[in-house]
């Protein structure tokens, strides 16, 4: 769920390697954007924002050991009508710093929380991956006071994490060491979009890796019924059909029969890295889903 203690790089060496390869990775994203620090009780919290300054935002929450840039290709089309703002997760690295352990679901809320009230947003559209996917289910259970919606990608907390997820990450990292030319390949075969992309996003994720400690947080605890039987939200859930973290058939099931009118699709052809593998499907369901969240609201 998160870190049992403060997340941290081995030196400040270390750090200033990490943050030069962080900023050329940011380069991803269009043009302008916006760096923005929100001071919380669990520490300064790091926010990058895109597009117009007014309108429904979209905030973005990447997945463990991920980063902003993580997102790139959703930002433009995202941004085209929405302000969006991509977290640093507070207990991953980035350029968010921790101060205090965030140490259960609620503690987890309120961080994320003061972020919102410190940046002034409501009528969230929340959207998170993996890691990030928990964190979103987990803000619509526990403090959903500031969410129009949310949309977690291929999530924790839907299923007990299985074994086969950290073998999908242990060959994700040794597929790094393949010659660069072979990689997209071995990520498609994988499905590991990780494997196919930018260099630059990929220098920071191994890099922290290396150097930031902990660097692992245990698993995400599964949802209970009761839990995902109370959110009130809007929520669109988008699993991929290759996912190594869930059994998308099990999984769809689910949060079909739980979550009070949800909208649940199997995303083909792609794996828990939906947003970086299928991201023209993945920005027509956002934008829809948005666009319908606000056409409820006026009628």
């Amino acid at each position: 769920m998160t870190r049992t203690s403060v997340g941290r790089f081995v030196s400040a060496e270390a750090r200033a390697k990490f943050l030069e390869a962080y900023d050329r990775a940011m380069e991803l994203w269009p043009g302008p954007r916006r760096e923005l620090d929100v001071e919380t009780s669990y520490g300064t919290v790091h926010v990058h924002h895109y597009g117009p300054p007014t309108g429904e935002p979209v905030v973005l929450l990447h997945g463990h050991a991920g980063h902003a840039s993580n997102w790139y290709p959703q930002i433009a089309a995202l941004g085209e009508h929405h302000p969006v703002y991509a977290i640093d997760t507070l207990d991953d690295p980035g350029r968010s710093v921790q101060r205090v352990v965030a140490a259960g679901s609620a503690e987890n809320a309120g961080w994320l929380d003061e972020v919102f009230a410190g940046l002034g947003l409501e009528r969230i559209h929340l959207v998170g991956v993996s890691y990030g996917g928990w964190l979103a289910l987990n803000q619509a259970v526990h403090a959903p006071g500031r969410l129009a919606s949310i949309a977690p990608l291929d999530p924790g907390g839907i299923e007990k994490v299985p074994a086969r997820f950290y073998a999908h990450m242990v060959g994700g990292l040794l597929g790094m060491l393949a010659p660069r030319p072979l990689r997209p390949a071995l990520g498609r075969l994988l499905a590991n979009p990780a494997l196919g992309s930018p260099p630059e996003m990929i220098a920071p994720l191994m890099l922290g890796m290396r150097t930031y400690r902990p660097n692992a947080r245990p698993a995400a605890p599964p949802f209970t019924d009761e839990e995902l039987g109370s959110v009130r939200l809007p929520v669109l859930v988008l699993l991929g059909a290759r996912s190594a973290l869930l059994r998308p058939r099990q999984a769809l099931a689910r949060v079909t029969a739980l979550i009070p009118g949800v909208r649940a699709e199997i995303v083909r052809r792609a794996g828990h890295g939906l947003n970086l593998e299928r991201p023209d499907v993945v920005n027509d369901r956002l934008l829809g889903f948005v666009a319908s969240c606000r056409q409820d609201a006026r009628s």
